[in-house]
């Protein structure tokens, strides 16, 4: 009866069945498997609230903004330095241009002094040139519309006189030239324009 027991103790299932479920039970505390668990859960972001993605949005955005805002600034601080050396330094070339057309003055000046006709005149006939070519270089260009149609854009009627030769509204005087700067009217040509002769004028 005693070698029964004894031969049923250490071969019995039940205890080989309890001793399976605590080496699972065991395997499932092992810390190591907990590791690697935290590990993944770690790994993988939880999802935003609305709040927070909203924040996240506004705190872009404003730094967005702080970029492009500063970035403007500098444009505007750069556009007004161009514009004030523009105001200031736009007539340098017209202005060294010009320098020579005074010193070709005051030599006419001096010439007068001899009351050297000739020289006077071609003085003036050389002052003449460089005057033209300073302009030239400025980009300013006479026009003389003597026997073109009026045009109120760029001449401007001081007065109509009939005309039994010319078509009407025709320049048939120019009294003072017309110039313009770079396709732009500078000044406006004054002329008198032609108009039909009456019936009296005709007779």
């Amino acid at each position: 009866m005693s070698h029964d027991a004894l031969g049923d103790d250490p071969a019995s299932p039940p205890t080989t069945e309890r001793t399976d479920d605590q080496d699972a039970e065991e395997h499932s505390d092992d810390p190591d498997a907990e590791h690697v668990e935290d590990e993944a859960g770690a790994s993988g972001e939880e999802p935003l609230s609305d709040l927070e993605v909203a924040q996240r949005e506004a705190t872009e955005n404003l730094e967005r903004y702080l970029r492009l805002a500063a970035e403007l600034d500098n444009v505007r601080k750069r556009g007004a330095r161009e514009l004030e050396n523009a105001r200031k330094y736009g007539l340098e070339r017209l202005a060294q241009a010009l320098l020579p057309v005074r010193d070709s003055l005051e030599a006419g000046v001096a010439a007068a002094d001899k009351s050297d006709v000739e020289a006077l005149l071609e003085g003036k006939r050389a002052t003449l040139r460089l005057l033209d070519s300073a302009l030239e270089q400025a980009g300013i260009v006479e026009f003389d519309p003597e026997g073109e149609p009026f045009d109120p854009n760029r001449h401007e009627a001081m007065t109509m006189q009939p005309s039994a030769t010319a078509e009407p509204n025709t320049v048939l005087i120019v009294i003072q030239k017309g110039y313009s700067i770079h396709d732009r009217l500078l000044r406006p040509a004054r002329v008198i324009v032609s108009e039909a002769p009456s019936a009296g004028d005709e007779g």
